[in-house]
Formats: structure tokens, C-alpha cells, sequence
């Protein structure tokens, strides 16, 4: 963490570091209004060493990020002329301390509904969407956008190198992995990619040991990208145990053997313990039927397969039986949960 170097005071009237502290304990929803006091306050707030400033203090907030549906209508389009379209997709936010639903703005190209299961990823306090079908044309996109918490605006970055659905996603410290998923001829895909926050570049990472389609990413301990179960091509549905594992360090893939229940989805379910291993979210509780999961603390799913979505908050400990608390949801937040992942502001 850099000294920060000031030519006017932050806070007339009290010491550099006085005013820094104060700045720190700003929550985010403050920041944009912040902002707009100073160009000093704004070049602060906006620059990645006061985000790693706060988040050494612990004074950084946890949002849980949602993809959902938040209405339906009729759309037109070459590939399906008035039909009805119930999947409008859009991002909302919980905030689990202060028990808060809010909804971010729609994406400028998309201002109708984001791409249907595109995938969602966080790092160094943004949000980023990535990939998914149009929402008219139903073809794959390579779209990528990237919305910032602290000026509250969307911005589009470069396009994944090429076309995948249904793809594991990971992030961490400015970067953002994707591996596996299918192409637009439905094709299993091996490939992985990682894409730079600050530099806005894809680079090509190794191959994976086999195809992966509709496998799950997950990043532990700041330290690897794990690429969980996954299929084969001509292995359609057939879910493999294994896993591979990128090293951040290494720089290298290597293959784990036996970590899932061959046979199980494992989209949405693949979670960190506190002792920092992997975990199936759908097992931490027999009567919840987990369909999405968003950090350690909020999970989505239903007591049966076709029963009432519920929301609820987990408490796991290691040695100790994970405690569920069912928490209420406003109407217009409480529809299914596609794709979730944490921001960290």
C-alpha cells in the first residue's frame, strides 16, 4: 500500500491520515456522491490502492451479485416472431448485513435484459458479465462488461477470445478465468482463457485434461482455479468426479481425481469450506435443494423439486453442522437464481 500524497487536505482541519481514515469508512453507496466534492476525493476513491487500503482494514462490504428474472413480455425476433419470452434477465444485489435488495441499472446494449446465461465474476470491487445468448436472436455472445460500484456505471470490455456457454468462471486479484463450457455447435471445450482487469486482455491459458461442458470454477485461497466435473461431447449428461486445477503461482494445470459425485450437475453447488476445501453446497442441508450459491453466505433453492424458491443465509464452521436461516425476499427479488458470485467493495 502506497503513502498517499496530498496538495490540498482531504478533510480541512484534520491531519492527512485523520482524513484518510474517515474516507475509508465511507460505504460504497456514498461513493459516487463523494465523488463530486473534489477531484482529490474522486482520484481516491477511484484507484485501486484505497480499494486494497480498505480492504486491509476490513472496512470493504460484501454484496451477494444475482442474475434473475424481473419480468416478462413478448419479444420479436428472425428466430421467434411473437413468441413469449419469460426470461428478462437482470442483476440484483443483497446486501446481507443490512438486509438490502437493490437492482442494478441494465447494461446500455442490453437495455431490455442481459444475454441468458451469461456468468458472473467480481474482483478489485467491479462486476463482470461475461458470455451468454442473446436475448433475441438466442445465438452466443462474446459480450463482456464490467460494471463499477464506486461510479455506479457499466462499461464494455474487450470480447472473449471465442464463443462458449455453460463455462466455469473464476476471479481473483484483476483477473478473471474462464475454462470449458461448449461452442456454438454444442461442441465440449477443453480451452481456457484469462482475462486482465487493468489491461483488458485475453491471454490463452493451458488446456484442460478433457473436455468440460457445463462444469463449475471456483478459486481457493487466492491461490488456484479449480475447473469442477464437467462432460464430454459425446458424454452428454454424464457428469465426471474429477476436477483440474490451475496454480496461479505455477502457472500450470494439474488433474484431481474423485473430488465430485460422478454423475451430479455440479453448476451452482460448488462452494469453499471454512477449511478451505471444496464442498457440494447441495449436501450442507438434506432438505434444501440448492440451485445457486454466492460466496459462504447466501444460497437459493427449494425443500423439493418443485416447491417455493427460498433464500436463505448459511453459517458453516468447520467441525460443526452448517446452520441455515431463511430470510425474506421482496416479490420482485424472488424469482430463480441463474448465476451468482460476491463483491467485495
Amino acid at each position: 500500500m502506497k503513502t498517499f500524497e496530498f496538495s490540498t487536505e482531504l478533510l480541512p482541519g484534520l491531519p492527512e491520515e485523520l482524513g484518510l481514515e474517515c474516507l475509508s469508512r465511507l460505504p460504497y453507496t456514498a461513493y459516487r456522491l463523494a465523488s463530486r466534492v473534489c477531484h482529490r476525493w474522486r482520484e481516491l476513491l477511484q484507484s485501486l490502492d484505497f480499494y486494497y487500503h480498505r480492504k486491509r482494514l476490513g472496512y470493504t462490504q460484501k454484496l451477494a451479485c444475482l442474475l434473475l428474472v424481473f419480468n416478462s413480455g413478448i419479444q420479436n425476433g428472425p428466430k421467434n416472431p411473437g413468441v413469449s419470452v419469460s426470461s428478462s434477465y437482470g442483476i440484483a444485489v443483497f446486501d446481507s448485513v443490512s438486509q438490502s435488495w437493490d437492482r442494478l441499472a441494465p447494461v446500455p446494449r442490453y437495455l431490455n435484459g442481459l444475454p441468458l446465461f451469461c456468468q458472473l465474476a467480481s474482483c478489485e470491487g467491479k462486476l463482470e458479465v461475461m458470455g451468454g445468448w442473446d436475448p433475441v436472436m438466442y445465438d452466443p455472445v462474446t459480450d463482456v462488461f464490467i460494471y463499477d460500484f464506486v461510479t455506479q456505471q457499466w462499461r464494455q470490455g474487450k470480447d472473449m477470445p471465442s464463443k462458449r456457454s455453460f463455462f466455469a468462471i473464476g476471479a481473483c486479484g484483476g483477473r478473471v478465468f474462464v475454462a470449458g463450457g461448449h461452442d456454438e455447435n454444442k461442441n465440449a471445450s477443453r480451452t481456457a482463457w484469462v482475462y486482465d482487469l487493468r489491461t483488458d486482455e485475453w491471454a490463452e491459458l493451458g488446456e484442460l485434461s478433457q473436455e468440460r461442458d457445463e462444469c463449475e470454477g471456483v478459486v481457493i485461497g487466492e491461490e488456484e482455479f479449480w475447473v469442477v466435473s464437467g462432460y464430454r461431447t459425446e458424454s452428454q449428461g454424464q457428469f465426471d468426479g474429477s476436477a483440474d486445477v490451475y496454480g496461479f503461482k505455477s502457472e500450470q494445470w494439474r488433474r484431481v481425481e474423485g473430488v465430485w459425485e460422478p454423475g451430479r450437475c455440479p453448476r451452482s453447488c460448488v462452494g469453499i469450506g471454512e477449511d478451505g476445501k471444496l464442498l457440494n453446497w447441495a449436501e450442507i442441508n438434506p432438505g434444501v435443494r440448492v440451485r445457486a450459491c454466492g460466496g459462504r453466505l447466501l444460497v437459493t433453492g427449494s425443500e423439493y423439486g418443485c416447491g417455493a424458491l427460498g433464500f436463505y443465509t448459511v453459517e458453516t464452521k468447520e467441525g460443526q453442522n452448517s446452520k441455515m436461516e431463511n430470510i425474506s425476499v421482496p416479490k420482485e427479488f424472488s424469482e430463480f437464481v441463474h448465476a451468482a458470485c460476491y463483491a467485495e467493495i
